[in-house]
């Protein structure tokens, strides 16, 4: 399991445990899975997915950064909403 934290200027949106991520990086998607070696990489604009089994939270999100270290993937952006 991920524990994952997704954080705005505004707030804290999202702390919580997933199976995935997808994340819109400045030059593609970038999928994050249990394990993933330790990374850091800047955010385009786009939707984050944070899959946990059968249900997948998303957020629209335009810049800023992701950084995953020994199975906690942290998202940090300029702006982010929660998407449907």
């Amino acid at each position: 399991m991920l524990s994952v934290s997704v954080i705005s200027a505004e707030a804290t949106l999202f702390e919580g445990q997933a199976t995935a991520v997808i994340a819109p990086a400045f030059d593609g998607e970038v999928g994050i899975l249990t394990n993933h070696a330790p990374m850091i990489t800047a955010l385009g604009t786009g939707t984050l997915r944070i899959e946990d089994g059968g249900s997948t939270q998303r957020f629209s999100v335009a810049g800023g950064f992701l950084q995953v270290v020994d199975n906690q993937v942290r998202v940090v952006t300029e702006q982010a909403s929660i998407s449907r």
